[in-house]
């Protein structure tokens, strides 16, 4: 392959490359410890998962599922926690400030695993459904912790 059809192929790769990270899936570090013991069970290594966008562009998500999301209160800041709640559930917040919380229409109440190290719907309340990117499906990394993200309702 010549160096100007090499260079053909990778500029037209480019863009199916982005198209389908953009809107299929992409593989994300996570960081943190909001997510113990499911994500980054010890300090010493961090998880790495599958985040499929596909999965949530209708919006078709479940309790138990584990999301990708903006921040509500720092928009350059991505999150991954459970959804616990969805549009008409009542919710008891963590938080002693509130008794119950029922869940607007188009949003959904989510939390961290480690509820002590978690900046979650206890903190921000309810949150836009516009709001998550993704469905995190899988660990991919590292190998001995691979396996696909199941719950008992999915």
């Amino acid at each position: 392959m010549g160096k100007a059809n090499w260079l053909r192929s990778l500029a037209s790769g480019i863009p199916i490359g982005i198209s389908f990270v953009s809107s299929v899936c992409y593989i994300a570090k996570v960081n943190g410890v909001s997510m113990q013991p499911i994500l980054n069970p010890d300090s010493a290594t961090c998880d790495y998962v599958l985040l499929n966008r596909w999965a949530v562009r209708d919006f078709h998500i479940q309790r138990g599922d584990i999301v990708s999301l903006v921040s509500p209160r720092n928009p350059d800041a991505c999150l991954i926690k459970r959804i616990i709640g969805l549009e008409g559930d009542v919710i008891k917040p963590k938080s002693q400030s509130q008794s119950y919380v029922e869940v607007p229409r188009g949003f959904c109440w989510i939390e961290g695993e480690n509820h002590s190290q978690s900046m979650d719907s206890n903190f921000f309340g309810p949150i836009p459904l516009g709001l998550i990117t993704a469905k995190a499906t899988h660990i991919v990394w590292p190998l001995n912790r691979a396996c696909r993200l199941m719950f008992p309702n999915n």
